[in-house]
């Protein structure tokens, strides 16, 4: 009988020695990998994954604080933990990233029964601060002591990987080769939550991803601010990004590479040949525009023009024709006029991506932009956001009703969450294919590359049969 990567993994976690944990989870790639690092380090210290966050022992909330949204659904989960901790006094909270970075001290006053705020840099402290929590927990219980304040913890040094724990297997993984950032976008507050750009030795990244395949991960994606300046003040010498994507092609058992999120400025030719000739390297990049005008680009602070941008898509699409574009745009930027933001839908029409996050701004305390005295009235971002939604959306179908009838390799993930007879997984280009199981098992098919023929065609992907 076959056993699944995802059967396997359940097999290999912990069983409960001390309790369980349960992370919460808002953000980024980068916070998601974050979140599997801080769950290692709870069952290295004898802790196992609960089932929701009312079953755990140990609650860690993993904020965002890129738009005001997140930090809006973490204060109002800590609501509903203050309640929960009022019945169940023994459990502890953790407030960890972005937020608990910039935020720590409001956090504190707000929530006074945290029991430690951890920042970005600091997850390998986490379970030091639990068993100091447990600890203090019984004492004051035993003396009838009132509670005292969480401890703070938000220093930014390199980040320590933990070594308590190895990876749980996986189809897919995400792998830091990158923290911080030295861009300093006027709306952006990952300097101040990151810190400034530092970049992982090379080897301890070979050496993690061929780890990660030997476990059965089939496809890595490499994460970073700005994942394509990856190389620079390394102990070692200067590493391009290319370089690193070549030498990661060499280990036995992964068969994908991606990454995210390149930035214009950075991404330059031996990228684009690499693209097209290492057969582990995905046809998709995720290329943010944040904005069609070049006075916006500016005061954002982004450095490169429109006109640099559309060279970097023509380069990109005359090496490899099949390449998929997707991208992130801001709408509604202080000082955006409506002539400016024409100009974006204008770059929409004419480099028609395939898929888009598109956001409001959302003014970030900290930032220059958040104090900029031209904000955008709330209605008019919205009203910009459906105008460019509506033409993405269009743009989205029409480019997936054009590749019906091909076929295309899918790594399978899994059984359709909405319809268990279906599996479904991602192509090369990251178009999400569904296709029916035809009586194979899921589990079976899991972490294998298959071929699919497409016949129908969705906003979120495509649907098709297996070959």
């Amino acid at each position: 009988m076959a056993i699944s990567l995802d059967s396997l993994a359940r097999a290999e976690r912990p069983r409960a020695k001390r309790g369980t944990y349960f992370v919460q989870t808002w953000g980024c790639q980068m916070n998601e990998e974050d979140s599997e690092q801080m769950a290692r380090h709870l069952e290295g210290i004898g802790f196992a994954p609960a089932g929701s966050a009312m079953e755990a022992h140990v609650i860690l909330l993993n904020t965002c604080s890129v738009r005001k949204k997140p930090e809006d659904k973490a204060f109002s989960m800590l609501g509903e933990l203050a309640l929960l901790k009022q019945r169940r006094p023994e459990i502890i909270v953790g407030v960890c990233g972005c937020m608990a970075q910039l935020r720590a001290q409001e956090i504190r006053r707000r929530n006074p029964f945290v029991d430690f705020v951890v920042g970005t840099g600091q997850i390998a402290s986490i379970p030091g601060l639990v068993e100091e929590a447990a600890q203090t927990r019984k004492f004051q219980t035993r003396l009838a002591l009132p509670e005292r304040k969480g401890a703070v913890v938000t220093d930014v040094p390199a980040r320590v990987l933990p070594a308590v724990a190895p990876p749980r297997p996986k189809i897919k993984s995400f792998v830091p080769i990158q923290y911080g950032c030295d861009k300093f976008c006027t709306f952006c507050i990952v300097p101040t939550t990151r810190g400034r750009e530092r970049s992982r030795p090379t080897e301890e990244i070979v050496q993690e991803v061929r780890g990660l395949a030997a476990l059965g991960t089939k496809e890595v994606t490499l994460l970073g601010q700005t994942v394509n300046s990856y190389g620079k003040n390394l102990a070692e010498g200067r590493v391009p990004f290319s370089k690193l994507l070549w030498l990661l092609f060499g280990i036995p058992g992964l068969e994908r590479i991606r990454y995210t999120s390149p930035y214009p400025r950075d991404f330059r030719a031996d990228l684009i040949e690499t693209i097209r000739d290492c057969p582990k390297v995905m046809e998709h990049v995720h290329l943010p525009l944040q904005s069609g005008d070049d006075e916006m680009l500016q005061s954002m602070k982004r450095l490169y023009s429109v006109e640099g941008y559309l060279q970097i898509v023509q380069d990109l699409r005359k090496s490899v024709p099949h390449m998929s574009l997707t991208t992130d745009i801001i709408v509604g930027f202080p000082g955006e006029t409506d002539e400016q933001f024409e100009r974006t839908l204008d770059v929409v029409r004419e480099v028609r991506f395939d898929g888009a996050y598109m956001f409001i701004y959302s003014p970030r305390p900290g930032t220059p932009a958040g104090e900029m005295e031209t904000q955008i009235p709330l209605m008019v971002k919205k009203s910009r956001l459906r105008r460019l939604a509506d033409l993405q959306n269009a743009i989205t179908v029409e480019r997936n009703e054009a590749l019906v009838g091909e076929t295309f390799e899918v790594l399978v993930e899994g059984a359709s969450p909405k319809d268990p007879s279906a599996g479904q997984g991602y192509s090369r280009e990251f178009k999400m294919i569904h296709f029916p199981l035809e009586g194979r098992s899921a589990d079976e098919l899991a972490g294998q590359l298959v071929q699919v023929r497409t016949d129908k065609a969705f906003l979120w992907g495509l649907s098709g049969k297996l070959r």
